[in-house]
């Protein structure tokens, strides 16, 4: 696991229509002391983004114009949130030798909560100047 801790409550939005990576990536989340709430698609995700506060939303979305549509609404809030895409690849990527970094299928546990802590803290840094 990371050594890193999360911040109490943290709120992070997870939007992936993939129930295996979403369920197991918020199980992820959670264990590490985030707050997750998901959304299982991106009308879901762009409701939650309007009437959330999160400090972080991560996409993973079937089309790539689904989740850019839910992180260029979210990057317009005022509440300024940190936005990534979350790769998941599957085992057929990996054995290819993909040189994709895999956050999910095979979980990367310590890459992806380094990932959503550099985010975290980088939006941090942005709020603060």
């Amino acid at each position: 696991m990371s050594s890193a801790a999360a911040p109490a409550a943290v709120p992070v939005l997870l939007a992936a229509d993939d129930v295996r990576v979403r369920l197991t990536v918020e199980a992820v989340l959670e264990k590490s002391g985030y707050l997750v709430d998901s959304a299982a698609s991106a009308a879901e995700a762009m409701d939650k983004v309007e009437s959330g506060h999160y400090a972080l939303v991560l996409c993973d979305l079937g089309g790539p114009s689904a989740g850019a549509d839910v992180l260029r609404l979210a990057r317009a809030q005022r509440y300024h949130p940190a936005t990534a895409v979350l790769r998941s690849a599957s085992e057929t990527d990996v054995a290819a030798g993909s040189d994709e970094r895999v956050l999910v299928k095979p979980i990367d546990v310590e890459r992806l909560l380094t990932g959503i802590t550099d985010l975290i803290g980088a939006r941090a840094a942005r709020r603060s100047r």
